[in-house]
This record gives structure tokens, C-alpha cells and sequence, in this order.
């Protein structure tokens, strides 16, 4: 590869990138053992970090294959620049801008199919990793597992040369594994959802299972044996990068940066401690290794992702543009500590978690003036992110008898939205319609939509969700 411009990053105008911001490993010396679905601005900004990170303490020439599922930008910015790209840091006290050189090449999953097939298939490869997104997992409503009526599982079901679901990709990726040796191999959620290991496990087995192949159960076999699917949490909030932040890049490097993330100073990532193959030396860069994550997950899922849906719902009825805008209002910081202190009820105790300490830490992360995070992307696809966010507490507090006033809040806050907004919603069209006929029954027709039958019955719950929006809002 080479850049399409003098003055944009690419591994022959590296050196004149200052030599604080350069590559922490040299980016020469990496092969690709890492395949990661998703290379959006979320894995940029954590996974491919701490990957560096390990290879600077311990080496082992951990290279990524980033693949992109659908859009081709990425492909676009990062090919000509050698994979490079930088992080900015978005401190408070101002910006902190270096070169990331772990990602060695990048592919579309479609157009360079057969290269992504040739990789998950090699034995020097030994990790796969994914952010595709909740809804990238194509997953029914109803059961939680495979969706196979969804058009791409179909597609591929039917034999696309190459797979354009996540579930197909490894699916036919695991088979040409096997068929030249059955290397081991680890593969890891890094989304958020509850279980996230179990789900992708599902999901692989349940493509495999819907298909006509003629190795199909020694394939299962082979899976249960040799492939590990280990749950992990990450935490990380990582903006949509803006011109503003191409433009700190550039003036930080020297040169342009096309692939330019930035992310808050905080960062964790928790991993399930169950891999089948060789992995990096994570460990140094200080990724916690935990026999069960689930306690970690629930307090992501519930407490941050569930407090930053709900702010954001509420912060685009109020007219704020970020995060940061909502907690300068009177009402921010007080909905997220009172969203928190009852979510957390659902939650069960967990040795080196502290609750209070991690609200604490919530607040003053949402209130970073230098994220400038925008609600209207942490809105995107609703519909997706509900049922695990706020769904499941509901569900655990209102069984054990405890009051749910901000979960309440929240979904009249997302079935306001739908009323009176256009939706980033794969399912924004139904979810509209929801809203046909008598608007007292809109609350009820959404749960049923999410699969969440036993809520859309729940009258009290019902009840409380029309009283609040019949109120002024957002909560003064």
C-alpha cells in the first residue's frame, strides 16, 4: 500500500511524525494473527490498543486483519495509510494524539471474502475478535438466537461465495479451519451483550446447524472440542470522529490522518479466562482476566449503557447535542445517579467492584467537556440495545417487589422519541407503527415488538410508563 499523498500518514511519511506520537512496536515486524469483524472507530480506540500495548511489553508479532462488514470508508482511509492511524486521547486538560501500528491489513468482508476466509482458516491465526454492533449479530426478537429468516443468514444459508453475516463468515471460516488441520482457536465478542461468549457460540453452531453441509456435525465436534468463545467487557466511550478531530490529528502528527478515532482517558477490558490457543500478553497492558465476567457485564450493560440510553433519549427531547450537555443541565447528573442507585439493585455483589465508586465514575466520565459524545449516536438502534440495558433489570426488580420509577422514565423517554422523531432503527418502520391507533396502547405494542410479552402485561408497569409521558420533559 502506499498513500495517495504526500502529506498523509502511511509507513513512508512516518518518519517525520514527531517520535512521542510514533508506534509504540514497530509496525514492520507484525504478521496478521488477530482477525477482527468490525473495524470501527470503537476497536481502533480499545482492543487494537491494548493489543499494542502487549506486543511493546512482550512481542510475538501480533498483527490484526481488520474487516469491515458493510461500510467500505474505512478500507477507504486506512489502506493507503498501511493500516496506520492515531488515537487522541480527549482529556480534559487538553488533547494527547499518537500512531496506533497494529492493524497490518484491511479488508471488506464481501470484496476481499476469500482473503478473510484464507485467514480464518490459518493456523497462524489464533484469535478472532468482534464490535459488530448488537445488531450485527442478526439475532431473533423472540428466542435470542439466529434469526433465519433474516435476508443475509439466508443468502448465505443458500451458499453466497462469500458470507455477509457474522454468523456465515465464521461459520464457513471454521470449516476450511478444520479442513486444513483443525488448528484451535479463540474467538471473542468484544459487543455489548449479556453473555456475549454464549451468544456468538450460539449463533456459530446454529448456522452450522441450518445448513445442508455434509460435515456438519463433525464440524460441531470439532467446535466444541478446539474453539473457545470467551465473554469479555469492554469499556470505552469512543465519539464519532469529526472534521474538528481530523484537524487536531493532523496538526499533532505533521501529517493527515483519514482514519484519525479518539477516546476518553478511561479504559477496561475483562475477559473470560477460557482460551484455546495462544493469545497476546493482554495481561501487561492491563486487561483483568476473571473466570466469570458476567458480574462486569451486568454493571456495564445496566449502569453505563443503561444510563447513557436514557440521557440520551432525554438530552434530544431537551436539545442537547452530547453528553456533556446533559449533565450541565440541572436534571443530567441527578437522573444518572438516580437511574444508577436503581438499576444497581438488580445487580449482585462483586468482589473489586465498587458500586458507588463506579457511579462516581460514570458522572464525571459523561461530564468530560472534551468528549463532545452526541446523544443522537448513542440513540442509534434502540431496539437492539433495550432489552439487555433495561429490560432485564426491570424484569428481576418488579419480581422481587422494588419500585422502578427511572426505568419507567426511560422507556416513555424511547417511546417518545419514536412518536415524535425519525429513528436510526433497524426496526424503525414497526416500531413507528406502534403508535398507530390509541396512543395510550403504544407502550404496550412496543414491549410486545422487544419480545417482552410478560412487561407489556405488567399494568402497573404500563400505567407508570403513559404517566410519564404525559409529563413536561425531560425531568426538571
Amino acid at each position: 500500500m502506499t498513500a495517495d499523498s504526500p502529506r498523509r500518514l502511511s509507513l513512508a511519511t512516518l518518519p517525520r511524525v514527531p517520535t512521542h506520537s510514533r508506534p509504540r512496536t514497530d509496525p514492520r515486524a507484525l504478521r496478521p494473527r488477530i482477525v477482527h469483524l468490525g473495524i470501527g472507530a470503537f476497536h481502533r480506540a480499545h482492543q487494537a490498543l491494548y493489543t499494542e500495548a502487549a506486543e511493546a511489553a512482550h512481542g510475538g508479532g501480533w498483527g490484526i486483519a481488520g474487516v469491515t462488514q458493510r461500510s467500505r470508508s474505512v478500507v477507504d482511509a486506512l489502506r493507503p495509510q498501511d493500516g496506520l492511524y492515531s488515537f487522541t486521547e480527549r482529556r480534559p486538560e487538553g488533547p494527547a494524539t499518537r500512531v496506533v501500528g497494529t492493524v497490518t491489513e484491511v479488508l471488506h468482508a464481501t470484496d476481499h471474502g476469500a482473503r478473510l476466509g484464507a485467514l480464518l482458516a490459518s493456523p497462524e491465526v489464533t484469535v478472532v475478535t468482534l464490535t459488530v454492533t448488537e445488531k450485527g449479530y442478526r439475532r431473533d426478537a423472540a428466542t435470542g438466537g439466529l434469526a433465519l429468516d433474516d435476508p443475509l443468514v439466508r443468502g448465505d444459508l443458500a451458499g453466497r461465495p462469500a458470507p455477509a453475516s457474522v454468523a456465515g463468515q465464521l461459520a464457513v471460516g471454521l470449516r476450511a479451519r478444520l479442513r486444513a488441520g483443525g488448528a484451535p482457536v479463540s474467538l471473542v465478542s468484544c459487543d455489548n451483550m449479556a453473555d456475549n461468549g454464549a451468544v456468538l457460540r450460539r449463533l456459530v453452531r446454529e448456522f452450522i446447524a441450518a445448513t445442508a453441509w455434509d460435515d456438519r456435525d463433525r464440524l460441531l465436534d470439532w467446535i466444541a472440542g478446539s474453539a473457545a468463545f470467551p465473554a469479555t467487557v469492554v469499556d470505552r466511550i469512543v465519539p464519532a470522529t469529526t472534521d474538528t478531530d481530523l484537524r487536531t490529528a493532523a496538526r499533532a502528527l505533521t501529517v493527515d490522518d483519514a482514519g484519525a478515532v479518539t477516546g476518553e482517558p478511561f479504559t477496561q477490558w475483562v475477559l473470560q479466562d477460557t482460551f484455546a490457543a495462544d493469545r497476546p500478553r493482554w495481561e501487561a497492558a492491563g486487561v483483568r482476566f476473571v473466570p466469570d465476567v458476567s458480574p462486569y457485564q451486568l454493571a456495564k450493560l445496566r449502569l453505563l449503557n443503561g444510563s447513557h440510553s436514557l440521557i440520551a433519549y432525554l438530552g434530544l427531547a431537551d436539545g442537547c447535542e452530547t453528553v456533556a450537555d446533559v449533565l450541565a443541565t440541572p436534571w443530567g447528573e441527578r437522573t444518572v445517579r438516580a437511574y444508577c442507585a436503581e438499576a444497581a439493585q438488580s445487580l449482585p455483589p462483586t468482589e473489586g467492584l465498587d458500586l458507588p465508586d463506579y457511579i462516581d465514575s460514570l458522572v464525571d466520565r459523561f461530564a468530560n467537556p472534551a468528549m463532545h459524545h452526541r446523544v443522537q449516536q448513542i440513540a442509534m438502534d434502540g431496539s437492539q440495545k433495550i432489552p439487555e440495558r433495561w429490560l432485564a433489570p426491570l424484569r428481576e426488580l418488579r419480581a422481587a417487589g422494588r419500585d422502578t420509577p427511572l426505568l419507567a422514565t426511560a422507556l416513555a423517554a424511547w417511546a417518545r422519541l419514536i412518536r415524535d422523531h425519525s429513528l436510526d432503527d433497524p426496526r424503525a418502520g414497526e416500531l413507528r407503527r406502534a403508535w398507530d391507533g390509541p396512543h395510550t396502547d403504544a407502550p404496550a405494542r412496543l414491549l410486545r415488538l422487544l419480545g417482552a410479552e410478560d412487561l407489556a402485561d405488567d399494568t402497573a408497569l404500563i400505567a407508570s410508563v403513559r404517566a410519564e409521558l404525559a409529563r413536561p420533559r425531560p425531568p426538571r
